[in-house]
């Protein structure tokens, strides 16, 4: 797990645990029972997923250019696994590069806020290097945003097109986040999950 030290990826540190799954938990500064790696660095992710069944990546670095940061993550990610001889990658994405019903990006629709813009379609970028791969991902966002009011795990979710007015729990996205791992359903595509029965 890249990414274990923020809300996302502690949720799917514990959901795995949960499973009885063996994790690594990744992050940039150590601790709390963390192993240091960056996500850019290839050798280091290589060293880090020899002998992983797969690797679930949730990575932010708000001290630097998305712009730059996510391709440049995304690049290490698909060097460093292949280099380790790990196929799977589950992303931890963004809902706002989610198609909508009809196609459109969530980004693209009605007033949908674009101040950070820029943010979105770096994480757009960082698909775009998976495309360009073999490797088989899967990048999984929230429908629409976290719900911050009820983090609680209920144990279900639904994969949807992008909504902004859909939510769901960290301690749910992790199901998601984990059954991509255990029973990979997608392949090579952005899903958006949000709480409810499972479909």
């Amino acid at each position: 797990m890249i990414g274990a030290r923020g809300r996302a990826g502690k949720a799917a540190v514990s959901e795995a645990v949960r499973r009885g799954h063996e994790v690594t938990a990744v992050a940039r500064t150590g601790g709390d029972g963390l192993v240091v790696g960056d996500v850019t660095d290839v050798d280091r992710i290589a060293e880090l997923a020899a002998g992983q069944d797969a690797v679930i990546a949730a990575v932010y670095d708000g001290g630097s250019d998305p712009t730059a940061f996510f391709p440049r993550a995304a690049s290490s990610l698909v060097d460093g696994l292949s280099k380790a001889g790990v196929e799977r990658l589950v992303w931890v994405g963004l809902s706002s590069i989610l198609p909508t019903a009809d196609g459109t990006l969530l980004m693209d629709t009605g007033d949908y806020p674009n101040e950070y813009r820029p943010f979105f379609l770096a994480h757009q970028a960082a698909l775009d290097v998976f495309r360009a791969s073999t490797l088989d991902w899967v990048s999984v966002a929230p429908t629409g945003d976290f719900n911050h009011a009820a983090p609680d795990r209920t144990g279900s979710y639904r994969v949807a097109p992008g909504s902004a007015g859909e939510l769901i729990s960290y301690a749910d996205l992790a199901i998601a986040l984990v059954d991509e791992v255990d029973r990979p359903q997608h392949h090579r595509a952005a899903i958006g999950v949000v709480a409810g029965q499972v479909v």
